[in-house]
């Protein structure tokens, strides 16, 4: 038996404000600003 998988990508899961709130809020908390820079860029892609 085989186990199908599939690419995670974050930005099928940034589709209200709160969420993308809360996902920036979660990097800014990390203090890590490549993280924020990335997250960043997710929500920018999530925009399109």
């Amino acid at each position: 038996m085989t186990i199908e998988t599939r690419v995670w990508d974050v930005v099928e899961h940034l589709d209200t404000p709160e969420r993308i709130a809360a996902y920036i809020e979660a990097a800014l908390d990390d203090g890590d600003p490549a993280l924020l820079s990335a997250a960043i860029g997710e929500v920018a892609r999530a925009y399109g």
